[in-house]
């Protein structure tokens, strides 16, 4: 009987002592825990907050993408002093899903938004970005000094880094020519900040005026092919009085001035340069005109192949910056004057010299691409190589060693404009395997439509 009321009280204790609990618990909670306020921040705010300094304007989405903007970054001008100054760097991003792949473009010269190949084939975000000192992207006045691959592969470096908080999944590099090689020498300089690289028509050039050009040039084709390109060369100059009747009147009528080149001087070296650019976009053997064309169509051709415009005033200033580089640190191609040699009147010693800046340090850096390239050829993984085989910078593409985890792909007759798309089905599939291989499975690949 006692057991039972000793039991019965202290029970009665314990409800009421857990009630108590219970209730002090409740009150504390109440005064103690508060739930903060999540922020969410919007795509654009997340960007505004990486690069707090930079102009952000949205732009209209296109393709796959859901979102586009405009970046205008406070680039340093020196990454090493920063103090020097900045200059305004014109970058392009297009949106698909922080969960989605990434492709790096690294333009060559200037930027014109539009979506690259890469991009559709795994369907991913892009980040497009304006080569310095090109462009939206050039100064008033070029500091030449500044304008150095290294100095560029920091911007890139530095870009990629900051938006990798972004965008956690893979990276893609890519660009085409010029920018090509910007992938490569990229690769070389920072190995893992991409996955996987695909260089569009890429050159690494070893010297000012690279031979390997004059040799593709000369054994290009058929015989009969290049003989007929050194006939329409002379064909040009032997009427070289009628062709700068119709030179000047197509720039009257398009508003070119001629005052940095001569007409003259124009002409010699558009025809000096017709043998390069004829093989670099693939040019027509049977369209070359013969001996009974007019002065007018002998110059529709030349102009067509050539574009006499490369030499008016605006490209010469506009294309100042590619010759800087070309004749400091990248390289470039030369001039065979043999076939035309007896009609040459003006341009006796030719050079791609004559297109840089004035005044300026052209000191060549021959070590620069070589150093490169070893890299690049040794120990270049991951690497996708596209190319023409008829373009004449192909002369000058890398040869990955064997035992480097690469993938070159050469098109049969194929020129500068050379894309994954021009592949056959088969050659197709290959480069997609190899990319799912690179980039894993959790990337999707998507054929490209024809």
């Amino acid at each position: 009987m006692y057991a039972q009321f000793y039991f019965r009280k202290n029970m009665k204790f314990y409800k009421s002592l857990i009630l108590f609990i219970a209730i002090s618990f409740s009150i504390v909670g109440c005064r103690v825990v508060r739930l903060e306020t999540i922020e969410v921040l919007t795509f654009q705010q997340k960007l505004e907050n990486l690069f707090p300094n930079a102009e952000i304007t949205k732009m209209e989405p296109t393709d796959h993408f859901y979102k586009a903007y405009q970046l205008v970054l406070e680039q340093p001008l020196d990454h090493n002093n920063p103090e020097t100054g900045t200059f305004k760097h014109y970058v392009y991003l297009s949106h698909a899903g922080v969960k989605k792949p990434t492709v790096l473009i690294t333009e060559g010269y200037n930027a014109n938004p539009r979506t690259y190949e890469l991009s559709k084939i795994v369907k991913g975000n892009q980040v497009q970005v304006e080569y310095r000192f090109y462009g939206k992207s050039r100064p008033d006045s070029i500091p030449w000094d500044y304008l150095k691959n290294d100095q560029a592969i920091e911007d890139y470096h530095k870009l990629v880094t900051k938006l990798k908080t972004l965008y956690s999944s893979k990276w893609i590099s890519t660009g085409i020519s010029k920018g090509g090689e910007t992938v490569l020498i990229y690769k070389s300089k920072y190995p893992y900040d991409v996955d996987v690289a695909v260089p569009y028509v890429a050159p690494l050039i070893n010297t000012r005026e690279d031979p390997r050009t004059a040799t593709h040039i000369n054994t290009v084709g058929s015989d009969e092919c290049r003989a007929k390109i050194a006939t329409f060369q002379r064909l040009v100059l032997e009427n070289r009085a009628a062709v700068l009747i119709e030179i000047s009147k197509y720039a009257e009528a398009k508003g070119m001035n001629f005052s940095e080149l001569s007409m003259e001087e124009a002409l010699e070296y558009a025809v000096l340069e017709f043998p390069f650019s004829f093989w670099q976009w693939g040019g027509n053997c049977n369209a070359i005109p013969t001996g009974n064309s007019t002065a007018k169509e002998l110059f529709s051709y030349l102009n067509n192949i050539i574009g006499i415009s490369f030499y008016n005033d605006k490209t010469y200033y506009d294309l100042l910056p590619s010759y800087y580089q070309h004749m400091t640190e990248l390289g470039y191609y030369g001039f065979d004057t043999t076939p035309v040699k007896d009609l040459i009147k003006v341009v006796h010693k030719p050079t791609n010299m004559r297109f840089t800046p004035k005044n300026v340090d052209l000191t060549f850096n021959s070590n620069y691409i070589k150093e490169v390239r070893d890299y690049i050829e040794n120990k270049g993984n991951k690497i996708l190589y596209i190319y023409g085989e008829y373009d004449t910078w192909g002369a000058c593409a890398p040869q990955p060693k064997p035992h480097v985890n690469a993938l070159k792909m050469v098109l049969k007759e194929g020129s500068h404009s050379t894309r994954i798309i021009n592949f056959s089905k088969e050659d197709k599939q290959l480069i997609y395997d190899k990319l799912q291989n690179w980039l894993g499975y959790s990337v999707a690949i998507y054929p490209l439509e024809e």
